[in-house]
């Protein structure tokens, strides 16, 4: 998919990966981009700044998504391209306890990390199916792909998120409606500044959010469902299928040498 003369939606777009999304869909020549964030003042001034338009909405309200869609497509034109970005990281209320963190956490993580795409996908599919057209890009993590030290409730809402991607692009494929997964490690955002310990994400570097907008140019040019900012993501993925208990052991091992 090249972004150039398209209508694109960035959710999380106020700030870190989703501003550097944003801006750099400007710069490839998006048609008309609209910004997305809880935080209404820096969604508008992203948005000013390439000419789109801001709006504050919740991504955890399927209602809120639904008037969003509607909204779009009624007054800018048809989305041919919403990206899922936003997401949050609680890390583990005790880090000796995989089940320490308190359920309304786990119950916030689940609606921003999983139920936010499906949101997204019940108010577009049925527009994209009509139109044989439509891209979803879904930040999810490298965390969905291999795990994440001291937060069970980001790893396993990144593990669902994959899942659902997946359940996206098989159903629809033959819709003419594409899937990619933004999974990279760690990047310099402000969600990792209020992380204490990165856990072993930053072992193979901490990118720039305009690193990772750079992979995502390059991925959806080549429709790629997985794009990995962190190439040897792909190396830890094989390894973990070739051998779930050594690499399980792998991980156990790097969570001992950052205590």
């Amino acid at each position: 998919m090249e972004v150039a003369g398209k209508v694109i939606v960035v959710t999380g777009g106020a700030v870190g990966i989703g501003r550097a999304l944003v801006e750099r869909f400007a710069k490839a020549g998006a048609k008309h981009l609209v910004v997305v964030d809880l935080d209404a003042a820096n969604a508008n001034a992203v948005a000013t700044s390439v000419g789109g338009t801001g709006r504050r909405v919740d991504v955890a309200s399927a209602s809120a998504i639904a008037a969003l869609v509607e909204e779009i497509e009624t007054t800018i034109g048809p989305i041919d391209l919403f990206c899922s970005n936003a997401g949050i990281l609680p890390v583990d209320s005790d880090p000796n306890n995989a089940a320490s963190t308190p359920e309304a956490e786990w119950t916030r993580t689940w609606q921003v990390n999983v139920m936010a795409h499906v949101h997204a996908a019940a108010a577009l599919l049925p527009r994209m199916i009509a139109r044989k057209s439509g891209y979803f890009l879904q930040t999810v993590s490298a965390a969905g792909l291999l795990s994440q030290i001291g937060s069970a409730a980001y790893s396993t809402t990144k593990h669902a998120a994959i899942g659902f991607a997946e359940s996206l692009a098989i159903t629809h494929r033959d819709h003419g409606i594409k899937v990619s997964c933004l999974c990279p490690q760690a990047v310099q955002t402000p969600m990792i500044a209020g992380v204490s310990k990165m856990n072993g994400a930053d072992i193979d570097g901490v990118l720039t959010p305009e690193a990772v907008a750079e992979a995502t140019i390059e991925g959806l040019a080549k429709e790629s469902f997985l794009i990995l900012p962190h190439p040897k993501v792909a190396t830890y993925i094989v390894k973990k299928a070739e051998n779930y208990d050594r690499w399980l052991g792998g991980m156990a091992k790097l969570r001992r040498s950052l205590l």
